[in-house]
This record gives C-alpha cells, sequence and structure tokens, in this order.
C-alpha cells in the first residue's frame, strides 16, 4: 500500500509540473513569468522510491538519512557522484532538511539560480542579502537537480575522474571547483560521511555493479604554472584554453592580481 500511495503521489507531481507557467513578483515590484522546472520529464526518469513519504519537519538528521539514502544511491547508479556525498551536502547544506531556505524551496543544497535557470526561485539572504534560489515542488527534484549541476558544468568534470567510492577526493574537489567559499567545506562534509557511515551506500551501489553514468565526462590533468612577469589571468587563459573564471575558481582567487613566483593551478583536457 506504501508503494502505491507513493506512486500516487509521484504521479501528481508530475501531472503538476512541466508545461504549467506561473507568474512570480519580484523585488521593486517587477513581474516575470517563468516556466515551471522540468527536471524529471527533460533528463531522465525520476529517482525510484522505497514508498517513504517525506514528512516534514524532519526530526533530526539521522531520520533525513533514512529518508533520502535511496534516491541518493540512485542518483550515484545514474550519474556516478557519490551518495555519501549527496547525503553530507544536503545534510550541511539544508540543516538535516530543517533550514529556512529549504523548508520553503525544497532546495536541499543550496544551488542559486544562476545563468539560464527557467524554474520557480524564491529570495534569501546567504552571502549576499536577498539571493535567488531555486525554488522545486518536492525534494526528489533537488535532488536530481544537484546530480545534472554537477555532471552538466565544466568545472566539476575533473571530480567524475575520481573514484565514485573516494568521498574525501570529491569533498576537497567540490571545494577546489568553487562550490562553497567554507575554507573548511571538505573537513565538514568528510566529518558528517564518518560521523554517521554514509560511504557504506557507496559500498552497496559499487558491490551491487554496474554504476550506470548518464554523460562520460571528459578527461582533465591538473598541473602547476609559475607566474613570471608579465603573466596576466587573461594571458594564461589564452596560453592555456581555460576561461579566467575557472582559474579564478581553481586557486581560490578573489580577484585578478596575480604576483611573480605565485604558483596556479591550471586544468586542460588529456589528450587522447
Amino acid at each position: 500500500m506504501k508503494q502505491l500511495g507513493y506512486a500516487l503521489v509521484v504521479a501528481l507531481l508530475l501531472t503538476g509540473c512541466g508545461s504549467k507557467k506561473r507568474t512570480v513578483s519580484q523585488r521593486n515590484s517587477e513581474v516575470k513569468t517563468i516556466q515551471t522546472e522540468n527536471i524529471a520529464e527533460e533528463n531522465t526518469t525520476i529517482p525510484k522510491s522505497s514508498g517513504r513519504f517525506v514528512k516534514f519537519p524532519i526530526a533530526s538528521t539521522e531520520e533525513y538519512i533514512e529518508t533520502f539514502a535511496e534516491i541518493s544511491q540512485q542518483e550515484m547508479k545514474a550519474y556516478g557522484i557519490p551518495a555519501s556525498i549527496t547525503l553530507a551536502q544536503g545534510i550541511l547544506e539544508s540543516g538535516s532538511g530543517r533550514g529556512e531556505l529549504t523548508l520553503k524551496t525544497n532546495n536541499h543544497f543550496g544551488i542559486k539560480c544562476h545563468t539560464g535557470w527557467e524554474g520557480e526561485y524564491d529570495y534569501h539572504d546567504d552571502d549576499e542579502k536577498g539571493e535567488c534560489f531555486r525554488k522545486y515542488n518536492h525534494p526528489m527534484y533537488s535532488f536530481r537537480d544537484h546530480s545534472i549541476f554537477l555532471s552538466t558544468r565544466s568545472r566539476y568534470a575533473f571530480l567524475f575522474n575520481y573514484r565514485r567510492d573516494d568521498y574525501k577526493k570529491w569533498a576537497h574537489g567540490l571545494r577546489q571547483a568553487g562550490y562553497a567559499t567554507d575554507r573548511r567545506y571538505p573537513q565538514k562534509l568528510i566529518s558528517i560521511i564518518e560521523r554517521y557511515g554514509l560511504d557504506r551506500y557507496d559500498d552497496a551501489v559499487v558491490r551491487g555493479g554496474g554504476i550506470e553514468v548518464v554523460r562520460q565526462p571528459k578527461s582533465y590533468e591538473v598541473f602547476t604554472h609559475k607566474v613570471v612577469k608579465g603573466d596576466t589571468l587573461y594571458a594564461l587563459s589564452r596560453k592555456y584554453a581555460i576561461s579566467v573564471e575557472e582559474l579564478k575558481q581553481l586557486n581560490n582567487l578573489n580577484g585578478n592580481t596575480i604576483s611573480v613566483g605565485q604558483e596556479l593551478n591550471i586544468r586542460r583536457e588529456k589528450s587522447k
């Protein structure tokens, strides 16, 4: 009966998403019509579920893990992102599902609107006041969008060269790629994973075999360049075929200033 009930909920969610449009009031009394997100239909099927309903509010981190572990494993099978990383990010970014932003938007990963987002959104104070964050009809859409977000942006491509169960490299790689501004972000993710034993969900997927990655990412190599007189970020971006923004993200640079003798991380696609 739970399986049937959950299927009905998913059917209703899918019916409510897709072609429907809505009008959202913005600041300064501007009005903008946007297209509701269609994550499930435009990319892949929605994650399967054990039939467990999502109760709000979620009472504890343990309950959060119990609620979303299977979805995280399904995302790992489909996209190759460790389930432990997905769960740890969800716990950290959403306050185990109890954070203000998550409660009003079902956004479990703090993903901002970014250019090209055509789904629903809401404003929330984060690094700056009144930033635009993505909004979802149900948490499962947030988990799927998280997978799509990481697997379709070039700055995260090198992560997919890591083993699917190497959560430590993934944690440090997310920080290196600029996912979060917190310098201790990797340590926080690793601490959550090890405290709650989340790597067991990675092991279960790997032992099951057949990890099917939707997108085969490009293979990249990272090396260092020692800055010499006359170097600029723009010149280096032209030399190594990498954008200035990616250079800044790889090296945690807030501005465009570099110094002679400074060592910069450079990433380029491996030759075949």
